[in-house]
Order: C-alpha cells, then structure tokens, then sequence
C-alpha cells in the first residue's frame, strides 16, 4: 500500500514495448507509438494526481535514428501533432512542459513547435514533465562540458557541481526512481548523469498498457526501498 508521505520528488521513465504490442496484436509499429501515447497521458495525469513534482519521459533517443525512415517520421509526426493539440490538457493538469535533449538535431519545425510549447506552459504550478527527445545521457554530458568551455570554466577546476550546472535541467533535482517498461534491464543511455543513485523499478507490463495502477505498483516498490547514496543506513 503507498504511504502518502513518502513519493518520490522526480520520476524518470523508459517507455519500452509500443513496437512489440503492435507487432503482437497484427498491428504496425507505429500504432504501438500511438497507443503509447495515450499511456503517456494516463501517467501523467496519475503522476500529476500523487504529487510527484518532476516526470521525464524517454520519448526519442539519440540511437532511434537508426530504425526505419517510416518509423523515425511517424514518431516525429506525432510529437509536432500532439505538442500542441494537447494544450488544453496540459492547462487543466497545471503541467509545465520543459525539453532534455539535442534540439539541434531535431527537424527544425518540431524544435520550433518544442520551445513554443515549453514557453506557453512555463510556470504552471503542477507536475513539471520533461520530454527527453533526440536525448542521450552521454550527448547531454557532452554537451555540459561543451557549455561549461564557453562560459569561460577553469578545466583544472571542473568538479560535479560544475558539469550539473550545465545540464540540460540543472534546476530539476536528480531522479528519485526510474522506471522501465517491457521487462528490458537496460539504461539505454538515460539520464547517466542524473541516475547515479536513481531506485531502478522494471516492470514486465508492455508501455500502451500501463495505467494508474502500474504507477502505483512502481511507487510502492520504491517506498519499500532503503536508500544508502553509498553509505549505511
């Protein structure tokens, strides 16, 4: 049973498996992608119900370029359709949408659609959702250091609050828990940095079928954990 004082702060989630529903229902990928979708919603309106300050969804990875050209626009088609359809959504939940990634590799119309958006929601006062897209944890490690040189940084002095100051959310604290769907025990490149002493919670549950109560599973498996940070309890 989840203790209502005891939510985790920031919730990061790989959303696995839209590919292999489709597939296992007769459907093409894509329609996983679409069915993943609205899971998305689900979640963070579930998310946003709990408490839970800060969500960062895995949407588009720096390697998914490498699946089919079909696939790869379907994606991007949905996130420049639903960016902004879903305003009002976003205005009743009071979500802040906020970006992680390499916008620079982005097609120009979607990252301009992207920082709209972001702009449009900044400052609501609920759950603040962060869409990792064209995003890697070693690209955005990367591009710390990258804007840490041209800010003029000593190099002999960098040190781990200087590299944090330059990510791509320095103000979002560190994920509490992160989660994955589909049964893969894999990081795929998320959050690196920020996940070092991230609670990890697997889930067998293929991402379009995640609702509320998978959340709530998640959750209570983390309360149940005893977090060290290296140390003794």
């Amino acid at each position: 049973m989840i203790n209502p004082g005891g939510f985790p702060q920031h919730v990061g989630i790989i959303m696995d498996g839209n590919g292999r529903w489709a597939e296992a229902r007769g459907d093409r990928r894509t329609q996983g992608h679409l069915a993943g979708l609205q899971a998305a919603k689900r979640v963070v309106k579930a998310a946003a119900g709990m408490g839970i300050r800060y969500l960062t969804l895995y949407v588009f990875s720096t390697e998914n370029w490498k699946r089919t050209a079909e696939e790869v626009g379907f994606i991007m088609g949905l996130v420049k359709q639903y960016l902004r359809s879903e305003l009002e959504f976003y205005r009743e939940n009071s979500i802040w949408l906020r970006y992680a990634g390499d916008s620079a590799g982005l097609p120009p119309d979607i990252a301009a659609e992207i920082k709209s958006v972001c702009n449009e929601t900044a400052g609501a006062d609920g759950i603040q959702v962060i869409l990792a897209l064209n995003y890697g944890g070693r690209n955005e490690i990367v591009r710390a250091v990258k804007r840490a040189a041209l800010a003029g940084e000593d190099c002999s002095a960098i040190n781990e609050a200087a590299i944090a100051r330059y990510l791509d959310n320095p103000d979002v604290p560190d994920p509490d828990l992160i989660i994955r769907s589909a049964g893969e025990w894999r990081t795929s490149n998320f959050l690196l940095w920020e996940g070092a002493y991230a609670e990890y919670y697997v889930s067998s549950v293929l991402w379009p079928d995640w609702t509320e109560a998978e959340l709530a599973l998640a959750i209570e498996t983390y309360q149940k954990r005893k977090r060290k940070f290296g140390g003794v309890s």
